[in-house]
C-alpha cells in the first residue's frame, strides 16, 4: 500500500515519539548490568549482579559492588557505624539506596561479631586476617568483633591446610537453623572451646607455645564440634 505524503508525517512523528521515548527509559537506568524493572516484580536478577572472588583461591562468589537490589537477602544483619546504617550478609554489606539497597565496600572500623560463612585466613607478619569479598577483618578482643582492616603491609601466607584453616570445617544446620542463629551458635562454641581448652585460632599460634600447637588445636576441634553437635548441627 503506497502512503500518500501528507499522511507520512504523521506516522514520521509517532515513530520519533516512542524512539525518544525508549531513550529516555534507557538513559533512567545508567547501570543496566546492575538493576533494572524486573527485579521489582521478583524475576531473576540481570547478568552482571555477581563476581568471584579468587584472591588468594579463595573461589566464592559475592554481588556486584555497585549492583542496586530491590531487597535485603534474608538473614542479613543490620550494624551502624558512624550513624549511618549498613546491611550485613554473607559476606556482602549494603547501604540504603532510595527504597533499595546498593552494595558497597564497609568502611574501615565497622565490626561484626561474626565472621562470613567461608573466608580464608592469611597470615602477615605472624597475624591472622580473615578475607572474604575483598575485605580484610581481624578480631578485636576489646570490642568482641570482627573489625574491617586496611589490606595489611608485607608478604601474605594463606592459611590452607586442613588442621588449621577454619574454612575446612564444614557446619550444617540439621534442624532448619537461620543464619543468624549459625552465626551466633558458632562464635559461642568456639567462645567457649577457646575458655575450655586456651587455644584460639584467631590468635597467633593459637595463643599457646609452639609444643602445645597440635594437641591443643585437636582440643579445641574437638570441644567446638561437641558443642555445635549440641545445638543440632552436623560438623565435618
Amino acid at each position: 500500500m503506497r502512503i500518500k505524503g501528507k499522511n507520512l508525517l504523521p506516522l514520521l512523528a509517532i515513530a520519533a515519539i516512542a524512539l525518544s521515548a525508549g531513550a529516555v527509559q534507557a538513559a533512567g537506568n545508567p547501570y543496566p548490568n546492575r538493576d533494572n524493572g524486573r527485579n521489582d516484580r521478583g524475576h531473576s536478577q540481570p547478568r552482571g549482579d555477581s563476581r568471584v572472588d579468587n584472591r588468594y583461591s579463595h573461589n566464592r562468589s559475592y554481588p556486584t559492588r555497585g549492583y542496586v537490589a530491590p531487597a535485603l537477602p534474608q538473614g542479613y544483619r543490620s550494624v551502624r557505624y558512624r550513624g549511618s546504617p549498613y546491611y550485613y550478609s554473607r559476606g556482602a554489606w549494603y547501604r540504603p539506596y532510595g527504597p533499595r539497597f546498593v552494595v558497597v565496600a564497609p568502611p574501615i572500623g565497622i565490626g561484626v561479631g561474626f565472621l562470613p560463612p567461608y573466608y580464608t585466613r592469611v597470615w602477615f607478619g605472624g597475624m591472622p586476617y580473615y578475607y572474604a569479598d575483598d575485605t580484610y577483618y581481624s578480631w578485636r578482643p576489646e570490642r568482641r568483633e570482627y573489625v574491617v582492616t586496611e589490606r595489611p603491609s608485607g608478604d601474605a601466607r594463606v592459611d590452607d591446610s586442613a588442621s588449621e584453616g577454619s574454612d575446612e570445617v564444614f557446619v550444617y544446620p540439621k534442624n532448619g537453623q537461620s543464619e543468624e542463629l549459625q552465626a551466633t551458635d558458632r562464635y559461642e562454641c568456639h567462645a567457649w572451646a577457646v575458655g575450655k581448652t586456651g587455644f584460639d585460632p584467631t590468635r597467633p599460634s593459637g595463643n599457646v607455645s609452639e609444643s602445645e600447637i597440635d594437641s591443643k588445636r585437636a582440643d579445641y576441634r574437638r570441644a567446638e564440634g561437641a558443642c555445635l553437635d549440641a545445638r543440632g548441627y552436623s560438623v565435618k
